[in-house]
């Protein structure tokens, strides 16, 4: 009886120790599969790597290259404000058909700084 709760704890233990590594390279899956998007501001336009693309995982790495501080809005998720010289990331999940971005700063996508991405 001794034997048999021993050699049910041993696999128990394995199941779990392969479970949690399992867990840990999915996550490292998922994120290697993240498709990067830069992002470059000026006044008052956004220039993306790609407006077009496959739905899914997206890391935007938006870069400011104008001279007051800019933002970047798309899926629902915004970066903080970005100062000149500085990058943010932002990582958001685009849906299929258009998913439109913009910078919320007042006065700044009635200026031109917004579109859409399409998600294919």
């Amino acid at each position: 009886m001794l034997r048999l709760k021993l050699s049910t704890g041993i696999v128990l233990a394995a199941l779990i120790a392969v479970l949690g590594v399992t867990s840990i390279a999915l996550a490292r899956t998922q994120t290697a599969a993240a498709k990067i998007v830069t992002v470059k501001a000026t006044e008052f336009h956004f220039a993306l790597s790609t407006r077009t693309a496959r739905h899914g995982l997206f890391i935007f790495k938006v870069t400011n290259r104008g001279h007051v501080k800019h933002d970047f809005k798309i899926a629902g998720k915004k970066t903080p404000l970005i100062s000149p010289g500085k990058t943010a990331t932002l990582k958001v999940t685009i849906k299929k058909g258009s998913n439109p971005y913009m910078c919320t700063v007042p006065g700044h996508a009635a200026a031109g700084m917004k579109g859409v991405v399409k998600g294919l």
